[in-house]
């Protein structure tokens, strides 16, 4: 494991400064800059950095550097990920336009726009993809300069922060429970409920950031640490200050090296404003933060295997209890958060409970962030009310299928979860359960499939994944996993008989039961869904008890 610390010495005399001097200093500094300048932004991220944005932003760079007149910004991604890579240019006098599949050959032409003024708007497609949207958590994501705080500060950043430490840790723990604000990496469990838990025990605390992520067909949590870094830290020191937790871990996925450059920054800067380190803005709190890079395998994104592989321990699960709350990172009490949760913090303590509940559902306030991927026209990464249906994101958000091809079945919530027909695309976003065969929402993963890709297959590989990607530590999951595909491979394969379909109910009935972490607790949600949804596309008589 790598780790990161912030460099010695650059913790700042600025601690004694109040929030508002703060501000009116990053918005001189940042004005200084930019003021009376030609905003060129390019919005690069780990998946804009695929299709070349990157390439385009070293180009754009040194064709600026001989104009004083211009600026440029290499933001993190907006979401519209069928778009990249995406430019706007923004003139002194307002105007804004719009640039999107940017390739290398085009930036000289970009460039002549900088001395002719105009507008251009997005294109219809970018139009459609965010009209249905409501941004919170990604608002910024694509035009705030991930690599300057003075740019997060002067919005209104840490404003948030400030608020929670100018009263008790128990009256921001009241704020956030009020507002119903449920965790957002699949469980959904109310992150106040972790803080207020680990309070009740002796310090020192610990607090997490889980940003592992290594599921398939998830990119929210990189997304935000890529484009609003700040508003996760921010997020984190308040979790830290409610919780009474002296050091945070960020943990980040061990592929996401741009993720983890882009937070090591951030906390660079923040530490030398005073924002991070000892008596944070003179509240006598104090909070200091280390990056870890993860282990790899899609099990590390389970808590207790996250403690396990930051004190450089196996790639496995615990018994629980204690729970982390209790007895976590080194044995002392540990509160672990998503980093969608937390960026969704800072919200809550600036806008107030009541703001935050007028978006989404009664029983699940808020916003999801929803990965969407697979045969849409416009796969990315989407920001809806709770209560929005699967059609709405898949249709609406997701323009439907490409043209010339037709969508066979969608897959919910990854390995963890199961494949649904279209006509059950009606089913609300929600925690805990969309439908009774087990579909959960999870962390947010959608996935169209084109009608070529059957259930049995879809389910196949989701199951193959589950048992690949298992830690071997506890029976259950480590011997039935693979028998599940077994069973499949033999349906698939056309050698399957009525045996293998209760096989399956068994499996997925005892590894769901009897396993030590969620993989393998969830590992029968895909078999379930298949039995239930897709029973004829099984090729077996189950009349006649041979193969069909």
């Amino acid at each position: 494991m790598i780790g990161f610390r912030p460099e010695p010495g650059l913790d700042a005399n600025e601690n004694d400064m109040t929030y508002t001097q703060l501000q009116q200093q990053a918005r001189q500094r940042w004005a200084a800059r930019t003021s009376g300048k030609t905003c060129v932004v390019v919005q690069v991220g780990h998946c804009s950095q695929a299709v070349g944005a990157e390439r385009v932003a070293d180009q754009l760079r040194a064709a600026l550097a001989g104009r004083p007149n211009a600026y440029l910004v290499a933001a993190g991604c907006d979401g519209a990920c069928f778009a990249a890579p995406q430019v706007s240019v923004t003139y002194p006098s307002g105007e804004t336009r719009y640039f999107s599949r940017v390739t290398e050959s085009d930036v000289a032409d970009l460039v002549a726009t900088l001395d002719a003024p105009g507008s251009r708007r997005p294109t219809l497609d970018l139009e459609e993809f965010f009209t249905p949207q409501h941004l919170q958590v990604m608002a910024g994501c694509g035009q705030l300069d991930p690599a300057d705080i003075d740019d997060y500060l002067g919005g209104g950043g840490y404003s948030g922060l400030a608020d929670a430490l100018s009263r008790p840790p128990e009256a921001v723990i009241e704020q956030v429970l009020e507002s119903g604000l449920q965790g957002r990496g699949g469980a959904y469990f109310p992150p106040a409920r972790k803080w207020q838990g680990a309070r009740s025990y002796p310090a020192p605390r610990y607090l997490v950031v889980n940003g592992e992520e290594g599921e398939p067909g998830l990119f929210k949590d990189r997304h935000l640490l890529e484009g609003v870094p700040h508003r996760l830290l921010e997020g984190a020191l308040i979790a830290a200050y409610a919780a009474g937790a002296a050091h945070c871990y960020i943990y980040v996925n061990a592929e996401a090296n741009l993720s983890a450059q882009r937070v090591a920054s951030a906390v660079t800067q923040a530490q030398r404003l005073g924002l991070v380190g000892a008596d944070i803005l003179g509240s006598g709190f104090g909070c200091t933060v280390e990056i870890r890079r993860g282990a790899g395998g899609y099990v590390c994104g389970e808590e207790t295997t996250l403690l396990n592989t930051i004190e450089g321990r196996r790639r496995e699960p615990r018994l629980r209890p204690p729970f982390p709350v209790e007895s976590g990172l080194f044995h002392r009490p540990t509160v672990i958060n998503n980093v969608e949760t937390l960026v969704n913090v800072p919200y809550v303590l600036q806008r107030g409970p009541a703001r935050y509940g007028q978006v989404g559902l009664d029983a699940a306030p808020g916003t999801k962030l929803i990965c969407l991927s697979g045969a849409v026209r416009r796969p990315g990464l989407a920001e809806v009310p709770m209560g929005t249906t699967l059609r709405q994101v898949i249709y609406g958000i997701g323009g439907g299928p490409p043209e010339g091809r037709n969508i066979g079945l969608v897959a919910v919530g990854g390995p963890s979860s199961g494949v649904l027909p279209l006509s059950e695309l009606d089913l609300p976003l929600r925690p805990g359960m969309l439908h009774p065969a087990g579909i959960v929402l999870g962390a947010g993963g959608v996935m169209a499939l084109d009608e070529s890709v059957s259930a049995l297959e879809a389910v196949r590989r989701l199951a193959a994944y589950n048992a690949a990607e298992s830690c071997g530590k506890c029976t259950p999951c480590r011997e039935g996993t693979p028998r599940m595909v077994e069973a499949l491979d033999r349906l698939a394969a056309g050698n399957g008989a009525p045996g293998d379909l209760e096989e399956l109910r068994y499996l997925a009935e005892v590894v769901g039961a009897a396993s030590l972490c969620g993989l393998g607790q969830m590992a029968g949600g895909p078999i379930n869904s298949l039995l239930h949804f897709f029973p004829d596309a099984l090729g077996v008589d189950r009349e006649s008890h041979e193969p069909a």
